[in-house]
């Protein structure tokens, strides 16, 4: 049985544009519906017990899409975000963006900032928001940051442990995630937490992100829960 007094749940939030196609709506639409969702899953979630929830919001695949598509995904968070902010904070909800930001407009980069800064206090629910996020730029990253210390005579390579490498990771300081979460009817990770899910739990679903419901993600902490998680022991 799973027992923890800490529960990360990770979601990989598939299935808005087709959620839209299928009722004749423009693409723009589900992402909407998609984003009402994860204001309801956020403010349920810790009466679910669940401490930590990693959204992926836009992987670094995602820029291939349609320029407008793009832009809109990309503020659209932040108008939302910014717009549930005093609900976030009066619900004791700290807010991190994990991703590369670089690449980011301008305008995403100083939301992103102002939203972590004023949630920065906060001891509620951790929300991580993965946005041009991508798991093996992460872990390249990271190989990266270590290689340039061991070059500059900083470190060997012999002190790498997997607790510094996590010290590199953009979900740095998180506990890894217990639950990994996909709807859209596909059974992939899509590049997510690469490293952090080793041992995470996986649950792949049909429902279009759209029409997940928060009796939906109770189902899945309770199978959760009934899970024998060894770890690779016996």
């Amino acid at each position: 049985m799973a027992t923890s007094s800490q529960l990360h749940v990770a979601i990989v939030m598939d299935g808005n544009g087709r959620w839209a196609v299928e009722r004749g709506l423009p693409r723009i639409a589900g992402h909407r519906q998609g984003a009402q969702v994860v204001h309801d899953i956020v403010a349920a979630a810790p009466g679910l017990g669940v401490t930590a929830l990693t959204i992926f919001a836009f992987s670094t695949e995602n820029w291939k899409r349609p320029p407008d598509e793009v832009s809109y995904i990309l503020h659209l968070f932040v108008s939302m975000v910014t717009k549930w902010l005093p609900e976030l904070v009066s619900q004791h909800v700290r807010v991190r963006i994990i991703g590369d930001r670089a690449a980011l407009p301008g305008d995403v980069s100083a939301s992103v900032e102002a939203i972590e800064k004023r949630t920065a206090s906060c001891d509620g629910l951790h929300l991580n928001v993965a946005l041009n996020y991508g798991g093996r730029a992460e872990i390249l990253l990271a190989a990266k940051t270590f290689a340039a210390e061991c070059a500059a005579g900083t470190a060997t390579p012999e002190e790498l442990t997997e607790e510094r490498f996590d010290s590199y990771l953009w979900l740095k300081g998180e506990a890894p995630p217990d639950i990994v979460v996909r709807t859209g009817a596909e059974s992939r990770v899509s590049n997510f937490l690469l490293w952090e899910m080793a041992y995470a739990e996986l649950f792949f679903l049909d429902v279009l992100w759209p029409d997940f419901k928060l009796a939906t993600l109770d189902m899945i902490v309770q199978k959760f829960k009934s899970r024998n998680r060894r770890f690779g022991s016996l």
